[in-house]
């Protein structure tokens, strides 16, 4: 069984982010989960607190999930993040694994939540 790990769930949506944490929960119940609505509210929770993974919303307003995963890698460079999109085009494939993560398809369905976990996981 996996060990217990620190996740910050950052999405705009509530439903997307109630989704993500229900299915994360349903598969690994000793993780525990954090959330922010949004990039500036994810980049102050790191100054309070250290996380082991991130799953990041690519399309958020103000600042995407991209330009969120560089800053994060000041904070935690070696920290494993995804980027959940439904706009997975070749150019941000590249920018998110340019940055060391990994872009997981949307619509949030219980395959891409396997897809997070078992990266997660890895």
């Amino acid at each position: 069984m996996s060990e217990e790990k620190r996740i910050l769930v950052v999405d705009d949506s509530l439903v997307s982010r109630m989704m993500i944490k229900k299915g994360l929960e349903d598969l690994r119940p000793q993780w525990n989960l954090s959330e922010a609505k949004d990039s500036e509210t994810a980049l102050f929770m790191v100054e309070e607190q250290e996380f082991d993974c991130f799953s990041l919303d690519f399309n958020m307003p103000g600042m995407n999930g991209l330009e969120l995963m560089a800053k994060l890698n000041d904070f935690f460079p070696e920290t494993k993040k995804a980027l959940l999109t439904a706009n997975i085009q070749d150019s941000i494939q590249k920018k998110t694994s340019s940055l060391g993560g990994r872009c997981i398809n949307k619509p949030i369905s219980e395959e891409s939540i396997k897809q997070l976990v078992a990266y997660f996981d890895e």
